[in-house]
């Protein structure tokens, strides 16, 4: 379902999820660069189409002093230089309308974060763009209430959508998910993604900093597959102990491969 929005994404003949994985946030060129070699080379040996992914500033922040980003145009242009060297399209957030256009000019798929799949007007001005939006679930909505942001979408002359589910919330610390809502949402005739790291994430720890459960991943991702995502979003990090941002809830840039050789024969069973 992915070939539609994307003609020119890579591997889409062969019958695969597709992947949406990176670091969660740019924090600098070198590693960028290095995070989205690693994947390509994985992703083209397992015939998968891939979306790379970073954010260029993280607006929603538990508090001030984390870290938020290098700079927009600094890191808007490393995500245009992993795009133009690897041959792979890119997706980023963004968060008020007036930074749509802004990121459209080097990306090619506009993210609306779940805090966010509300706010009409942004959802208006990624639509303009004419670029490829993927809408994250909210995780204080039901599945069903998407179709509304989908239409939002739609109505200002874009049918390129994309659904991102990342759980709901479960009391004050955790998320659960409903795996309900995939088949539900696909239901709109849009692809549907299942964020396998944001998904496990444990918010509003009394430190400041979301804490989450890792190990998980591989449970969401393979429940995923199971149950019909088209697409999986996975950040990745070389040494999440490390990572700017969410690492905690990230997979080791080492273990992907493994993963994704599974979830590829997982896939085959499912749609036989």
């Amino acid at each position: 379902m992915i070939q539609h929005l994307l003609p020119d994404i890579k591997n889409t003949g062969s019958n695969n999820f597709f992947l949406m994985a990176g670091p969660c946030v740019i924090e600098g060129e070198e590693i960028a660069l290095r995070i989205a070699e690693k994947i390509v080379q994985i992703t083209d040996r397992l015939s998968i189409p891939y979306i790379y992914k970073g954010s260029y500033r993280k607006a929603n922040r538990s508090r001030k002093d984390s870290f938020t980003g290098i700079g927009d145009e600094k890191a808007l242009k490393i995500l245009e230089k992993v795009r133009v060297t690897f041959g792979v399209p890119v997706v980023t957030d963004i968060h008020e309308s007036h930074e749509a256009a802004m990121a459209a000019a080097f990306v090619d798929v506009l993210q609306i974060p779940a805090f966010l799949c509300r706010q009409t007007e942004l959802l208006a001005a990624a639509a303009v763009t004419g670029k490829v939006v993927n809408i994250k679930k909210g995780q204080f909505l039901s599945a069903g209430s998407m179709k509304f942001a989908v239409e939002k979408v739609f109505e200002g002359g874009n049918q390129k959508v994309i659904l991102t589910d990342r759980g709901n919330s479960f009391g004050y610390q955790d998320l659960i998910v409903d795996f309900r809502g995939i088949p539900e949402m696909r239901d709109f005739g849009v692809p549907v993604v299942m964020d396998c790291t944001h998904s496990l994430q444990q918010p509003n720890q009394t430190s400041g900093v979301t804490g989450g459960k890792p190990a998980l991943i591989s449970t969401i991702a393979k429940a995923a597959i199971a149950v019909g995502a088209d697409g999986l979003f996975i950040e990745t990090h070389p040494d999440p102990a490390h990572a700017k941002s969410d690492g905690a809830n990230m997979l080791h840039l080492d273990y992907l491969e493994d993963l994704l050789i599974k979830l590829v024969r997982l896939r085959e069973a499912v749609v036989q």
